[in-house]
């Protein structure tokens, strides 16, 4: 088996059916498996996979585990020689699947990598990170950026160039290619991280093992971003990004930044909820 695909999916079956649509319906030169874990959807996703796309492999969940866990799962079942992480709402181009094998295959020192995403309107989604830091989290919890927004710049790696392969340190866990023997060197997603930073904290583990991480523009998709996250209000939002942002700093980080960062947030869920407010009076407006 070339590749082990996997789609975490929660609530979001028109864009899931669109994503499987496209990979079936595609020509590949490899040999590939898909699995689907349902985090509990309630729009009728499982029925859905049930009846018209029999060769998915499908695991249904009786609650929503998250984005790590509901991935262990189906990576403990997989026998891929790689691992594709894919969200639901991405759609793949023909060659992308084969290019994904291929460059895995070619660049045998690379343990994970990602690739150039696209929005709807062919821009380039840029997602290649810095590892975080206390200072550029705490711009983000206590919104500086949206008054300064080249605060972040050096973080959010604004001069990168999404034309030329490189290593870099981390990526955006929506297209997530994992070679098999990092999985038995490292071992599975930190499933502390219900949802954000798992990546993150894997592409770190993957660094500190002395295998590297890196980008391709060589392998394309298209992301329809955040789509899969939609049902969930803003608060809540921040809310999941705070505690996996704490997860992540007491993993990582001396305890002195983790209770810094700590302390903030009760300031930056504050700020959340004004800017809730505000937008809310704006619409009401116009």
């Amino acid at each position: 088996m070339d590749l082990s695909i996997i789609i975490v999916s929660w609530n979001v079956k028109d864009n899931l059916r669109k994503n499987l649509e496209k990979i079936f319906q595609t020509k590949h030169k490899i040999n590939f498996e898909l699995f689907v874990v349902d985090n509990n959807s309630d729009d009728g996703t499982v029925a859905m996979i049930k009846k018209d796309f029999s060769e998915v492999k499908l695991i249904e969940n009786d609650k929503n585990y998250g984005f790590a866990r509901a991935n262990n799962q189906a990576i403990r079942n997989s026998k891929g020689r790689h691992i594709l992480l894919l969200n639901p709402d991405m759609i793949i181009f023909e060659d992308t699947l084969n290019k994904t094998v291929d460059y895995m295959d070619a660049n045998v020192k690379i343990g994970v990598v990602g690739c150039k995403l696209l929005n709807e309107k062919g821009e380039i989604v840029r997602h290649v990170r810095l590892f975080p830091t206390w200072r550029n989290q705490l711009a983000i919890i206590l919104k500086i950026p949206h008054i300064f927004s080249g605060v972040l710049k050096k973080y959010l790696r604004d001069d990168f160039d999404y034309n030329k392969d490189k290593e870099v340190a981390s990526i955006r866990g929506s297209f997530f290619v994992i070679r098999r023997g990092i999985i038995n060197k490292i071992g599975e997603l930190d499933e502390r991280f219900f949802v954000w930073f798992e990546e993150v904290d894997f592409c770190k583990r993957v660094w500190d093992s002395g295998e590297r991480v890196a980008y391709t523009p060589s392998i394309k998709c298209i992301d329809l971003v955040g789509r899969s996250f939609s049902r969930v209000n803003t608060l809540e939002k921040q809310k999941y990004f705070r505690n996996s942002m704490l997860e992540y700093f007491n993993k990582w980080h001396p305890g002195w930044q983790y209770l810094l960062l700590k302390a903030f947030w009760p300031l930056g869920i504050l700020l959340t909820k004004i800017s809730i407010k505000l937008g809310s009076k704006s619409k009401a407006k116009t």
